[in-house]
Parts: C-alpha cells; structure tokens; sequence
C-alpha cells in the first residue's frame, strides 16, 4: 500500500443548539489510499455526510471540528485558516452534491458556472472555454456545444449530475468527495452515474470518498467501506469482505433490510426496529443496543471499542471480546449469508 492520500484520526464534529451543544460526528477514524473509492455508509443521521461536510471545511456557522485532526497529503485542514482552505478546495479536493438543482445557479449558463471554477484559481483566460467544453465531453454530455450555453433549468437531472461532476473536475482534484450524487436520479441514469464516476477515476486515478445509504451501490462502486451509526464508525474494511461476511449487527441488519440480499428471503425486506437515537438523548452504551437483537447487559452501559478483528477488518461490538461476551458467540454467522455475487463479484 501506498501512504494515504486523506487520514482521519477521531474527528469530533460538534454543532450549537440552542438546547445547548450536540456532537454528530464522534471519534471518527478512516484512510483514503490514492486511486481508490472509500464509500461511508448508514441510515440517515449516521453523520456520513457531516463526516464529508468536516473534511471539506463547509459546516455552517454552528458547527465546528471540536477535536481530532483531517491530513490532506500531510497538511491537517482542521487547522488552516479559511484562506488556504480555499486554496485546497476545488483544486485539490473536490465535492459532488446530492441535488444539482440547489447547487447550480439558475440564472447562469453552465459556461459561466464552469469557467468561473476556474476563474477562482487563476487558470488561463484563453483557454477557459476550451477547458469547459472539454470537461463536458469528459463526463459524457450529450451535444456539449449546445448544452455549454443552456441555463440548468433547461438540463435533465442527470445532465444537471454531469455537469456538477465536470465542475467538480475542473482543476484534476486528487480526491472528490460525493454526497449521495445518484440519490436524486432514476435507476437508469443512475447506472450511467455510476458508470461515469467509475471509468473517469480509472482514466485519471482520482480518489474518491462515496457518501450513500445504498449498499448497492456501495457494493457496485466501493473498494473499501466504513459503516456509520449515530455518529460512530461501526466497522469498516474491504467491500467484498464485508458484504459478504459482516462482523457487526448493524451492518448485517443493514443487508437484511436489502430486497433480495439474504438467502431464503426472497425480495422480502426485513426493516430494522426503531429509529436513529437523537443527538440530543444518546445512549451510554453502545449505541445501536437499542436496537440490536444481539444486544446483552453490557452493552447497554459500555460503549465498545472499535476493534481489529481481522487483517483490515474492523467492528464495534462487545461479541468480539471473548471476555465480555462470556461465552456468546458472533451470531451473526448463524444468519442467512448475504448474496451479492451479481454485484461484487
């Protein structure tokens, strides 16, 4: 392997209330290698794209990196003043949103809205048309010409998606991070998405951190995955690996409540009870114990570690440690194994 291109180390991300002050993101931890799609998953409210929002030092007036540390090529972002965080974004780390239409201006063309990225940091005037059209051929749009002059309101969704993706392509970021880019979109173009995001990191060797709740897609896409509840990382590790074989209740309840991705289930789907804990009201304990159907007595009161249990594999359950667990074994083995062969084979 080679050094990773991002390292989080356990990022605390905190946000003002006027019920006083709530953490979304808890001692969060993960790498991005160069070249490779990291994908963070979870339900809503897992903090996954608060997690995206830290890196990118885009939280709102309220919200604030309290602890922890975020290393772009060595340099730790938590730190750099606003100026220099400019400097990075958009050059060297780039963000895909969720919904184009809030994002692209309406009453620009999509030439002004792509030049102006690169009017921002000083690439050549001369050649900033020429740039544009190529970034539209680039991701794919149909009639680029044509559409280089079209206001956004006048786009598809998924030509919207292209040209957000070209914007975000503008200056050869080393990394991009996508916040549910496909969430908005129709299975097919969807697909087309997914599809483009794939070859373009194959042709330019860009990272990319993937932000979905789709474990299809993750499993489509991703190299690696790091599964996230209420705020926490809960476990992580290689895609294949962890699909096929998950070690912590969430991520398997997760699978379950995929149609078609145990087996035995048919399409049924299999909901998890209950909902994500508010910020406001956390458990003491592990977090998703309320909602766990392996859960015992100690996990109520103790959160437990995130923990190595295989080569780059890594939970946070209390079945992992033998002395705790006193005598439970990981049930999860006893289940239905999930079948994504058509997708991650």
């Amino acid at each position: 392997m080679s050094d990773p291109i991002l390292v989080v180390r356990n990022l605390r991300t905190e946000f003002k209330t006027r019920a006083g002050v709530v953490e979304a993101v808890s001692d969060v931890s993960f790498d991005v290698q160069p070249g490779e799609t990291m994908a963070l998953v979870g339900e809503s409210g897992s903090g996954k794209s608060v997690t995206a929002l830290s890196i990118m030092r885009l939280l709102d007036d309220t919200g604030r990196i309290a602890h922890g540390s975020v290393e772009f090529e060595g340099t730790d972002l938590a730190t750099l003043d606003e100026k220099r965080m400019r400097a990075i974004r958009g050059r060297k780390i780039a963000m895909i949103f969720q919904d184009p239409s809030t994002c692209l201006d309406p009453v620009f063309t999509i030439e002004n809205q792509l030049t102006e990225t690169l009017k921002i940091h000083d690439y050549p005037k001369a050649r900033r048309r020429e740039r544009a059209l190529e970034l539209l051929r680039l991701v794919r749009m149909p009639d680029p010409e044509t559409r280089l002059l079209a206001y956004p309101h006048q786009l598809s969704g998924g030509q919207r998606q292209r040209a957000m993706i070209a914007i975000a392509l503008a200056l050869d970021p080393q990394l991009i991070i996508a916040d549910e880019p496909t969430t908005a979109l129709d299975v097919t173009v969807q697909a087309q998405i997914l599809d483009l995001l794939r070859d373009l990191q194959r042709d330019t060797g860009t990272a990319i951190v993937f932000v979905t709740h789709d474990l299809g897609v993750v499993a489509e896409i991703a190299d690696r995955v790091v599964v996230m509840y209420a705020g926490k990382v809960v476990e992580q590790g290689p895609v294949r690996s962890v699909l096929r074989d998950p070690q912590n209740p969430y991520t398997a309840a997760l699978l379950r409540s995929m149609p078609g991705a145990v087996a035995g289930r048919s399409d049924r789907l299999t909901p998890i009870e209950g909902v994500v804990p508010s910020l406001f009201q956390m458990p003491t304990g592990c977090r998703f114990a309320p909602r766990c159907r392996h859960a015992f007595e100690h996990c109520v009161d103790h959160n437990p570690p995130l923990a190595e249990i295989t080569f780059l594999r890594e939970s946070r359950c209390w079945l992992h440690d033998p002395e705790v667990a006193d005598g439970r074994t990981m049930p999860l083995h006893r289940e239905p194994k999930p079948i994504l062969d058509e997708v991650v084979s």
